[in-house]
């Protein structure tokens, strides 16, 4: 760990969230461009991804430190998650450590300040033309206040927005921290979300070639949940998965400070489970349906087990805010043996 590492990590956790997005938002007057760092590159929804190492939504909540981000090596940065109207979240605090299990309990709850202001800063960022072979993806949430039953003209409202901008869009289905969200991964309310997005991606389209669309689901999840899953978004042509978001379980951690308070808990608690659900989707869908394994990678041979477990791409994001930069490039090395 660099010594600025321990620095943020001696700050309650939004303060050292801030101050090290103020950081990497400093960056992008640093001149040339930002590139990744050169590993295992591949193809990725019809792109090349220079190497596998990707950051989760989450981090960069508005797109504030794209090119700082960039400048860090990843192969990809997912911005977001990010609403049609901005909002505050929930109240203060909202965010834990859990130092001795490397995890994070967060119920940030969307704070964004949304898509209009997004769009602007993805504007800055894509004609600077110094995002130089870093793929950028865009998460997609709805608004606490839009009701179920109309989630999917959030959505919709994103991608509209921001389609210009974007390598991919991710449908994040799967917070625990948004009431009644994860209701939208099953059944009926999924297969109507899902076909609207779909249709929508190919109507901004037109002639060229679609916006990849990906769906973020949850680790709380059985084989029959990820089974029916799996056959809707194979049904409704979706791209990819990402997998997973955040638990609910506390299983790992019971005890300990902290783990009773609400939220979505992240970190190595979920390495094992993350690669579980990895492995059952890659069971579940075509060989061609893309699979981004996120959930409590912090060495290189929780990399490897992600891959081996089905996974094309990867995403960090606790295990980013406790070791930093090095992380990426150790996973760079990891993965390109």
């Amino acid at each position: 760990m660099n010594p600025f590492q321990s620095l943020l990590l001696s700050f309650p956790p939004e303060a050292a969230h801030y101050i090290a997005m103020s950081a990497l938002r400093a960056a992008r007057w640093l001149p040339g461009s930002c590139c990744p760092l050169p590993g295992a590159s591949r193809q990725f929804l019809g792109k090349t991804l220079e190497n596998p190492i990707g950051l989760a939504a989450g981090l960069d909540k508005n797109a504030e430190a794209v090119l700082g981000l960039a400048r860090c090596g990843f192969g990809f940065v997912e911005v977001g998650t990010v609403t049609p109207l901005a909002q505050p979240g929930n109240p203060q605090p909202r965010l834990f450590r859990l130092p001795e299990h490397q995890a994070l309990i967060n119920r940030m709850g969307f704070n964004n300040y949304g898509m209009q202001a997004m769009a602007r800063r993805l504007h800055q960022v894509r004609s600077s033309g110094r995002l130089d072979g870093t793929l950028l993806g865009v998460n997609l949430g709805k608004n606490k206040d839009t009701p179920n039953d109309e989630a999917a003209s959030d959505y919709v409202k994103g991608m509209d927005c921001l389609h210009s901008y974007a390598d991919y869009f991710t449908v994040n289905l799967s917070s625990p921290n948004t009431p009644n969200l994860r209701q939208l991964q099953h059944g009926e309310p999924l297969r109507m979300l899902l076909s609207q997005v779909k249709e929508r991606q190919m109507a901004l389209a037109g002639q060229s070639t679609p916006v990849p669309l990906l769906l973020k689901v949850a680790p709380d999840l059985d084989e029959d949940e990820v089974g029916q899953i799996a056959e809707q978004v194979c049904a409704c042509e979706f791209d990819g998965i990402i997998a997973t978001n955040t638990t609910l379980s506390r299983e790992a951690v019971v005890g300990r400070k902290h783990a009773e308070e609400a939220g979505g808990l992240s970190g190595a608690p979920l390495t094992l489970r993350s690669a579980q659900v990895i492995a059952q989707f890659r069971r579940a869908v075509p060989a061609d349906l893309t699979l981004v394994g996120v959930g409590g990678i912090g060495s290189g041979a929780d990399a490897l087990a992600m891959l081996n477990a089905g996974a094309q791409a990867l995403q960090i994001y606790t295990s980013f805010i406790y070791q930093g930069t090095n992380l990426v490039r150790n996973l760079v090395i990891a993965t390109n043996k």
